[in-house]
């Protein structure tokens, strides 16, 4: 994690000319567009073609794609990519956001306000549940930034205040908190607290990591697709789990 080029790569981007136009004018989200500068700087490695595809990064020697939206939607590329190099999947996390809503005819933003929840680094296995086919190939890593980001909603929903489906206009990444990397299978071990006694269920582990049943049964799902843990018997209804030595 590189801070400084992280607020270099944000300021190339948002910059006074994007602050002057407005949020969100330009083609490419602004998330995306700071992780793109901020995991290469140097814009000739930037939209390289790859076969049919159109890589966000190519070194030379390996892949970046950054993903801001399902993981699902990598398929493909990672069926193709995978086998001629290395790549690095970037998805990020909003760890603290703050909202704003645009009224879409006058183009007016409310104040910012910070949203009570907490983005967790648990997120991830609800995406990584729909790579499984590739999690346990060679070439493939993954890097996971926590950002502090404000959010800019449009107030086009269906609900009386016009909230309620309403749609994401933009992201605008303040700081990078954190960033987690997987690069080989042991990494996954570390999703497992130490402090947790073996065996455990579902439930007791989503309330030693702060997260809900729903995620921990996505998180246990892909640990045990990959090995990490296995099933060793049931508690009541609740399967028992433990880690594979």
């Amino acid at each position: 994690m590189d801070k400084d080029r992280f607020a270099a790569a944000r300021q190339k981007i948002i910059g006074r000319e994007r602050e002057r136009r407005g949020i969100g004018t330009q083609g490419e989200k602004t998330v995306h567009a700071v992780l793109k500068h901020y995991y290469a700087p140097d814009e000739d490695m930037h939209e390289i073609p790859i076969d049919v595809y159109i890589a966000d990064i190519f070194t030379g020697r390996g892949i970046i794609e950054i993903q801001t939206a399902a993981l699902l939607q990598l398929r493909d590329k990672l069926a193709c990519f995978l086998p001629q190099y290395p790549v690095t999947v970037v998805y990020p996390i909003a760890r603290v956001k703050w909202l704003s809503w645009i009224d879409p005819d006058s183009g007016a933003c409310s104040p910012l306000r910070k949203s009570p929840k907490t983005g967790s680094i648990y997120q991830i296995f609800a995406e990584l549940y729909w790579l499984k086919p590739f999690l346990d190939h060679e070439n493939i890593r993954f890097a996971f930034p926590l950002l502090d980001i404000e959010e800019y909603r449009l107030l086009d929903g269906y609900s009386r205040d016009k909230k309620r489906g309403s749609h994401r206009h933009d992201r605008i990444p303040v700081a990078l908190a954190d960033e987690v990397s997987i690069d080989c299978r042991e990494d996954y071990l570390s999703f497992i607290p130490y402090e947790l006694p073996e065996p455990f269920t579902t439930r007791e582990l989503a309330r030693m990591v702060k997260i809900n049943d729903r995620l921990a049964a996505r998180t246990l799902n892909v640990l045990r697709h990959l090995g990490i843990v296995e099933r060793s018997g049931k508690k009541g209804r609740a399967y028992l789990y433990r880690v594979v030595s």
